[in-house]
């Protein structure tokens, strides 16, 4: 299967199955000397994992990510490395009912006609599972960047089915099992036990943002890096739209107020996301994604089995009823590895790069 690599100076290949026995990648241009160890990517990883609250699947897997290359005595050689993340708690009997029929909103229906087979159990290569080695790689790429420009990278939920999440500190968000960034989340799980109970799912909005973002990243035609990070979210599983900015809602604004005015001390504001002609403005790149709802549910639904009759479909197993609550570490990681692949394309092109506002003076000269 084509597909499978993300990034090209920074390339992860990601390999393996939802009920195979392990998942992993291997990245290819990671700069050498960088200090590396398994316990600076765990933690994004269990941030990410299965069965950490009652509000996401059960499924109880470890998550723990093993090194076996690239790295000797601690520090990154250069030469590609390789994680591993072992499966642990597959139960794939729970997927027999669904060997012969497509599950409405999931991937079994083009799989099959793409391939001529498919993988039932637990997705296959269409799981949510195969974010993890992501999130993995990401951590890596989120390491390398902090070190070299200060750059972070932060995520929270803004809305879950139809409850609007009100911002009100970053703090809040390690604070509970949503990523919501309110004190408060009472609210939110008795939505998704009623979501539950009724055998339901929903769908997601998360945001994303990257903070000392190195000014110049990005080219100006094809390889925009609005549009690569577009790419990237639109890699993740059940992701289908995408805002950078002001997004749709650049719509409704007019050219008076949608426009970032600049000052000597920098913008007034940043309606473009950090992003001006597919280059970086040196302000936090703002990112937002629109997650649907879980595919698999107990509700029985109408579809058709591998012949074209008519069936109903009921999926048993271990299910999140809103996959996006597990989302926000996998969308910061996927933009991680687009800022560094274009910082590695920009130090290769132009030269180092600083953080903040340039000085516009010496482009004048």
């Amino acid at each position: 299967m084509s597909g499978n690599t993300f990034g090209n100076l920074f390339a992860v290949t990601n390999f393996g199955e939802s009920h195979g026995p392990a998942i992993g990648c291997v990245i290819d241009g990671c700069p050498p000397g960088m200090l590396l160890s398994e316990a600076d990517i765990q933690g994004d990883l269990d941030r990410r994992r299965p069965g950490t609250s009652r509000h996401v699947t059960q499924r109880n897997e470890p998550d723990a990510v093993e090194i076996l290359s690239g790295v000797y005595q601690g520090i990154t050689t250069g030469t590609p490395i390789c994680l591993l993340i072992k499966n642990t708690d597959q139960r794939s009997k729970d997927y027999g009912n669904i060997l012969d029929t497509f599950r409405p909103g999931h991937a079994d229906y083009t799989y099959l006609h793409k391939y001529g087979l498919r993988d039932p159990r637990g997705g296959g290569r269409s799981s949510a599972r195969l974010t993890a080695p992501m999130v993995a790689a990401g951590a890596v790429a989120k390491k390398w960047l902090l070190a070299q420009y200060g750059t972070t990278f932060r995520g929270c939920m803004a809305q879950i089915g139809e409850a609007v999440i009100p911002f009100e500190s970053w703090e809040h968000v390690p604070n509970n099992p949503f990523f919501a960034p309110s004190a408060d989340v009472s609210h939110l799980e008795n939505y998704m036990d009623a979501l539950r109970k009724a055998g339901d799912s929903c769908g997601a909005r998360i945001r994303v943002v990257a903070c000392g973002v190195p000014v110049g990243l990005g080219e100006p035609l094809f390889d925009k890096l609005d549009a690569d990070i577009a790419f990237a979210m639109m890699g993740i599983n059940a992701v289908k739209g995408v805002e950078i900015g002001a997004g749709f809602g650049a719509v409704t604004q007019r050219g008076t107020t949608h426009g970032d005015s600049l000052t000597p001390e920098g913008f007034l504001s940043n309606n473009a996301g950090g992003v001006l002609g597919g280059i970086s403005t040196g302000q936090d790149l703002e990112v937002s994604i629109a997650i649907k709802p879980t595919s698999s549910i107990i509700t029985p639904r109408q579809s058709i089995d591998i012949h074209g009759r008519p069936a109903e479909v009921m999926t048993k197993g271990r299910h999140d009823p809103c996959v996006g609550i597990r989302a926000t570490p996998i969308a910061e990681a996927m933009l991680a590895l687009v800022v560094m692949e274009h910082a590695l394309r920009q130090r290769a092109q132009c030269g180092d790069v600083k953080i903040g506002t340039p000085d516009i003076t010496r482009s004048r000269a």
